[in-house]
């Protein structure tokens, strides 16, 4: 069973949290699409995020790295679409400087109060003369209704903007954590390929605020992929202004573990939005391995399936090749019995242990023809449990693929 989350939905994505603002709009980077995005708070915001793990790393995550080491806080974020200013030596990197400074004149904030972030085409420099016009311009138009405009202007092969927000309570102060993402191709679980902008108004120490969004990263982010692929400019943000003004609490307390629940629970969600939304996706296909000896191990087993080519073309086929999810599981490099396997579509069994096969072809291809696909593995080796999200993998990524930069 999962754990019930007491926390509300509640509209506004990544300016639902008090104190912060945001827009977008087009600046000439993409063809007639929105391509800039700013997300500021009023106040300095403490700052925490994770990086790609990529070795060749786009400028603006090497200038970002910089930012955090000299401030814990932050105050504004400029976001760009269709140019990943990536494996762009010297000049992109001195572009992605320029923005830092063009943002923090707009918005009279010291430098090192800016963040960046990029996306979209590897190889190609940024349309400068076109930026240092647009960011001010949209810098004097941000406001608390201009989230879906930001969410959509960081959006590349994505075919929907991807926000959510949700509030609860922490101590007698009501919280809210609200976020926006992008995501469609190039998506594996390493720090994923993604970007992601979170905002809450929780009062809490960096220190506090990294080590919980490790942890829901590991769990949501983590834990998807479309294609095996893994991007340049990865990263996750999460800005805390504090406007909520809740009491101090500890790492051993509930008040942090009610916290990492709620930033796990947006994160989670965003997550699944990406994989949804994978490059010519028709379904969304959720792994889920239990009877595990180790979380590690479930996630390890999970993360295999998940990423299998021929698993998601059977899916997409709804083909119930259960064979393919074994051999998937058996190469996955942990140690498990494939005798005590057993596998459910949609809590459908296909396999019983010692290969006991119980599979149903008619009634199978009716649940895998659903647009939202459980794949449940039990390991039958111990109690732990692990989650992936992926999707089907379809002519139409092809098609995508081969014309990304057309």
């Amino acid at each position: 069973m999962r754990q019930t989350i007491p926390v509300q939905e509640c509209p506004g994505g990544v300016t639902a949290a008090r104190g912060f603002v945001a827009g977008g709009r087009y600046c000439g980077i993409r063809k007639m699409k929105k391509d800039l995005a700013i997300v500021a708070s009023e106040v300095p915001a403490v700052t925490a995020a994770v990086f790609t793990l990529n070795k060749t790393q786009a400028a603006p995550i090497l200038v970002d790295k910089i930012q955090l080491s000299r401030s814990e806080t932050c105050s504004a974020v400029v976001i760009n679409s269709g140019n990943a200013n990536a494996c762009t030596g010297e000049r992109g990197l001195n572009d992605a400087w320029e923005m830092v400074r063009t943002t923090a004149a707009a918005m009279a904030l010291p430098e090192e109060q800016v963040m960046i972030s990029s996306t979209g085409v590897i190889g190609q420099y940024l349309p400068m003369d076109r930026m240092i016009v647009g960011i001010p311009q949209l810098a004097a138009q941000l406001s608390a209704s201009g989230n879906h405009d930001a969410a959509e202007a960081i959006m590349t092969t994505d075919t929907h903007s991807k926000e959510t927000a949700v509030q609860f309570s922490l101590g007698e102060s009501m919280v809210t954590i609200g976020g926006m993402a992008k995501g469609s191709g190039m998506i594996a679980p390493n720090m994923a390929t993604i970007l992601a902008f979170v905002t809450t108004d929780a009062s809490i120490r960096r220190s506090l605020l990294q080590k919980a969004l490790a942890r829901a990263n590991k769990r949501s982010f983590n834990r998807i992929t479309v294609d095996g692929d893994m991007s340049t400019n990865d990263m996750a943000l999460v800005l805390a202004n504090g406007a909520a003004r809740n009491k101090p609490f500890s790492e051993n307390s509930e008040e942090f573990q009610l916290f990492c629940a709620a930033l796990e629970y947006v994160m989670i969600k965003l997550a699944k939005m990406i994989a949804r939304d994978g490059e010519g996706a028709t379904k969304l296909i959720e792994i889920f391995v239990k009877g595990a000896r180790n979380e590690e191990e479930a996630a390890q087993a999970a993360r295999s399936v998940a990423n299998s080519n021929l698993v998601k073309t059977a899916l997409h086929g709804c083909d119930a090749n259960w064979g393919r999810i074994m051999a998937a599981v058996g190469y996955s490099g942990i140690d498990m019995d494939p005798e005590l396997v057993e596998i459910r579509f949609n809590g459908l069994p296909v396999l019983n242990q010692h290969y006991s096969i119980v599979l149903d072809e008619e009634k199978a291809e009716r649940e895998l023809a659903k647009e939202e696909v459980l794949v449940t593995i039990d390991l039958n080796q111990g109690t732990h449990t692990a989650r992936f999200w992926t999707c089907d993998l379809t002519k139409e990524y092809i098609h995508i693929n081969a014309s990304y930069r057309s």
